[in-house]
C-alpha cells in the first residue's frame, strides 16, 4: 500500500522542507520521528527546527533566520507557499 504524500519517514527521522523569512529554503531538515505526535501534528517540528538553526547560527557565527513556514517533504505545498516562492524568485533575478 502506498503512503500518503508527505509522510515520509527515513529511518527514526521524519524529513521537512523549511522556507525562511528571507525566500530561502532548506530541504530534508530532519526531526525525530519519536518527538512528532501523529501525522498531521507538526507543531513540535518548528521548536526542533528552530533550536537546530539556533545551533547552527552559534557555530556560524550569523544571526539564525526566522522560519516562515514547513511542510514536510513530498508533500505539495499550498497555495500561498506556491505564490510566496514565486515572489521570492523573481525579487532574485
Amino acid at each position: 500500500m502506498a503512503s500518503k504524500p508527505g509522510s515520509r519517514v527515513v529511518g527514526e527521522f521524519v524529513l521537512f522542507d523549511v522556507v525562511y523569512e528571507d525566500g530561502s529554503q532548506r530541504s530534508n531538515r530532519r526531526v525525530p520521528a519519536a518527538e512528532l505526535s501523529g501525522l498531521d501534528d507538526d507543531a513540535p517540528a518548528r521548536a526542533i527546527i528552530e533550536a537546530q538553526d539556533r545551533e547552527i547560527a552559534e557555530k556560524s557565527g550569523l544571526p539564525p533566520s526566522r522560519i516562515k513556514s514547513l511542510r514536510r517533504a513530498g508533500a505539495k505545498p499550498s497555495k500561498e507557499e506556491k505564490a510566496e516562492l514565486k515572489r521570492a524568485a523573481r525579487g532574485r533575478r
